[in-house]
């Protein structure tokens, strides 16, 4: 059962909160999808390990762009997927590393909601815009048909999954893999 969330009184644009969060150049030849859950350890363990040397490498060299989609496996992490879309950019970039890095505080603290609103003051998001996106049934039931079109369209049912191209990628595997599958579609 999710702690009660208060109603606010901010309004939360849907429409910018749905737009694909993707870092890198919009032109770059290959994009690398992440699902995952915000909640996820095998999330947090790629976040920990390959991200930044995927990002470093192929990303900020303009070879390729990646693209975070929720796949919210738990009521905290569709929580924290939507208190986290109320940046964009490289902020929100940010945000998501800062909840994998904390994952396992904020997660198992008495009330993970509000220590999620702690987490979310330290990227400029305040706790009633935090609230009001985080109870936004439009923005929720967004997240959700997400969840639900990955599944159908590539057969995502764990976290993390990732999509490099055409090619499905389970699982928190080293940079290495990711860099075969890489190299291979940029060749």
């Amino acid at each position: 059962m999710v702690p009660s969330i208060a109603r606010a009184a901010v309004e939360v644009d849907v429409a910018a909160a749905e737009t694909p969060r993707v870092l890198g150049d919009p032109d770059a030849p290959l994009t690398m999808i992440e699902y995952s859950s915000l909640t996820c350890p095998h999330c947090a363990s790629f976040h920990a390990k390959a991200y930044k040397p995927i990002v470093e490498t192929y990303v900020d060299t303009g070879r390729m762009k990646f693209e975070m989609r929720d796949f919210p496996l738990d009521q905290y992490a569709l929580r924290a997927s939507a208190m986290a879309r109320a940046i964009d950019g490289k902020p929100y970039f940010a945000l998501i590393d800062m909840l994998f890095k904390q994952q396992s505080t904020w997660t198992r603290a008495e009330n993970p909601i509000d220590a999620l609103k702690k987490i979310g003051r330290l990227a400029g998001i305040s706790a009633e815009t935090a609230d009001a996106y985080m109870t936004s049934d439009a923005l929720l039931d967004s997240i959700l048909n997400g969840r639900i079109a990955a599944q159908k369209t590539y057969d995502v049912n764990s976290t993390p999954t990732f999509v490099i191209g055409d090619e499905v990628i389970r699982g928190a595997e080293p940079f290495e893999t990711f860099q075969k599958v890489i190299e291979a579609k940029l060749a």
